[in-house]
């Protein structure tokens, strides 16, 4: 069988005093004018271990630095041709981390985030994205549901194994 070459990244759930959650705008040049709503985070660096990805991701996305280490909630595995560019499929490792509301913007410019494909930071309501029924996605597609999860019942024992 032929090794799957995966794409290991690190994301955060930025939740503020008022449960609502972070979320980066991606807008994905193919197929044309895909966008999705995701959280902050990136790929992990060779040599780099994940909370230290987290911390640059997090840094250089959105301006936030974390202070401690964040408790793994939920890991997810997509393989799926053309999901991530150059890749087979992406493993995403979601940390939570739990803030005051603040202003996002991170030590990218415009442009590198532009190149990075994020086009917007937006807080969202859990209710906005259960309620969405607009043209965009959210990654995870259910978003709404773990995240309602999260919130109402705290960090779970281990990470909850995500879908698509």
């Amino acid at each position: 069988m032929p090794s799957v070459n995966l794409r290991h990244s690190v994301r955060a759930i930025i939740l503020d005093e008022d449960d609502r959650i972070l979320l980066c705008r991606f807008t994905i040049p193919k197929p044309v004018g895909t966008v999705v709503w995701a959280t902050p985070g990136g790929g992990i660096e060779r040599g780099e271990t994940p909370l230290a990805a987290l911390r640059r991701e997090l840094r250089e996305e959105v301006g936030f630095v974390v202070r401690t280490d964040p408790p793994h909630v939920w890991h997810q595995e997509v393989v799926a041709p053309g999901h991530a560019a150059g890749y087979d499929g992406v493993v995403n490792d979601y940390f939570l981390v739990r803030t005051a509301a603040f202003d996002p913007r991170g030590a990218l410019s415009d442009v590198e985030l532009a190149a990075e494909n994020i086009s917007g930071l937006k807080w969202w309501h859990p209710q906005e994205v259960a309620r969405y029924d607009g043209p965009d996605l959210f990654s995870p597609r259910d978003l709404a549901t773990p995240l309602s999860a999260l919130i109402t019942s705290g960090v779970p024992a281990g990470p909850v194994l995500l879908g698509l």
